[in-house]
C-alpha cells in the first residue's frame, strides 16, 4: 500500500513539472525545422599577402534600401518566421547580444578608419536618444518641458554606406572585393518635421566582425523559400545594388563635394567603368 500511495505521490510531482513546460512548448510553424543559417559558420576570407596584390582601390557606395533588389534588406519590420531585418539584427547585436562592436564617426561625422570604439551606453544614447519638448498642461495652461526618448526604428534607415577594398591577387589570378565596414544611416528630419534628403551616419561596423553574426540570420529569397539566404550570403555575393560615392583620391573628396545631381550619377558609372576596364587589362585573350 506504502509503495502504491509512493508511485502516486512520484507521478503527480512528475506531472507538475511536465505540465509548464509543455504549455510553453510551441508547435513547429512548417514542415521541417529551419535550423540550417542558425547553426551556419563563416567561411574564412583566403589569407592575402601584400605582395601578390598587383591592384588595388578603395571604394565607398551607398545602399538604397528603397530599391527593390534592396528591399530584402530592409523587411520585414518585425520578426516572423524567424527573419529581422538588417538594422534590428545589428540593433540587437550591439544592445543586447553584445558581439559586435560599433565605431564612433567623429566630431565632423565622417571618420571611417575604426579608431574610436563605442561603449553599450554610447550605442544606446545613439538608438535612443532623448528629446525635450514643449507641451501645455492641462489643468494650468502654462508650457511645461516634457522629456521623451525618441528611438530609431528599422523603418527609419533607409541606406547603408559601405567602405570596400578592390584588389587583384596575382597569386590566385584573381579580382576580389573586401567588404571592410558598413554604416547605417537616417535621413535627417527638418525643423518643420519633413524629410530633408540628407543623411547621417550612426556608425560605423567592422564587416569581418559582423559576418559572425550576418550569417545565422535569414534574408528573403523571392525565388524560393526552401533556399534561403543569410545576410552574409547576400553580401559576399553582391546581390544587391549599390551607387560609389567616392573613391580614394588625393584630395579626400566625396562625389558630392565635386559634382551634383545627372553629373554626380555619371561620375559613379565612370568609374564603375573603369573599375572594370582595371579588371580585364589584366588579361589577354
Amino acid at each position: 500500500m506504502k509503495r502504491i500511495i509512493c508511485i502516486s505521490f512520484f507521478g503527480i510531482m512528475a506531472a507538475m513539472v511536465i505540465a509548464p513546460s509543455a504549455q510553453s512548448q510551441t508547435v513547429l510553424d512548417g514542415a521541417w525545422i529551419k535550423e540550417h543559417n542558425k547553426t551556419k559558420k563563416v567561411v574564412q576570407y583566403p589569407f592575402i599577402r601584400e605582395a601578390d596584390v598587383m591592384w588595388s582601390k578603395r571604394i565607398w557606395q551607398d545602399i538604397d534600401l528603397r530599391e527593390k533588389m534592396n528591399l530584402p534588406l530592409y523587411y520585414p519590420m518585425q520578426e516572423s518566421n524567424g527573419m529581422k531585418s538588417l538594422f534590428d539584427v545589428i540593433r540587437d547585436a550591439l544592445l543586447i547580444e553584445g558581439s559586435i562592436t560599433a565605431y564612433s564617426t567623429g566630431v565632423t561625422g565622417q571618420e571611417d578608419d575604426f579608431r574610436t570604439p563605442l561603449l553599450v551606453s554610447d550605442v544606446k544614447y545613439i538608438l535612443e536618444k532623448p528629446d525635450t519638448t514643449s507641451t501645455e498642461d492641462p489643468d494650468t495652461g502654462e508650457m511645461i518641458e516634457v522629456i521623451q526618448v525618441v528611438k530609431i526604428t528599422g523603418d527609419q534607415i533607409t541606406r547603408y554606406r559601405i567602405k570596400e577594398d578592390w584588389f587583384f591577387d596575382k597569386q590566385r589570378s584573381e579580382r576580389y572585393i573586401r567588404i571592410i565596414g558598413i554604416a547605417p544611416q537616417k535621413e535627417r528630419i527638418g525643423n518643420d518635421g519633413e524629410l530633408t534628403g540628407a543623411y547621417e551616419t550612426l556608425f560605423w561596423l567592422y564587416f569581418p566582425e559582423c559576418r559572425y553574426v550576418f550569417a545565422n540570420w535569414d534574408s528573403f529569397n523571392r525565388f524560393n523559400d526552401a533556399e534561403r539566404r543569410s545576410f552574409d550570403d547576400l553580401f559576399q555575393k553582391r546581390m544587391f545594388s549599390s551607387t560609389i560615392v567616392k573613391e580614394s583620391n588625393v584630395y579626400d573628396r566625396k562625389l558630392d563635394d565635386v559634382y551634383t545631381g545627372l553629373d554626380r550619377l555619371l561620375k559613379s558609372e565612370e568609374i564603375k567603368e573603369k573599375l572594370f576596364i582595371a579588371e580585364h587589362d589584366l588579361w589577354s585573350y
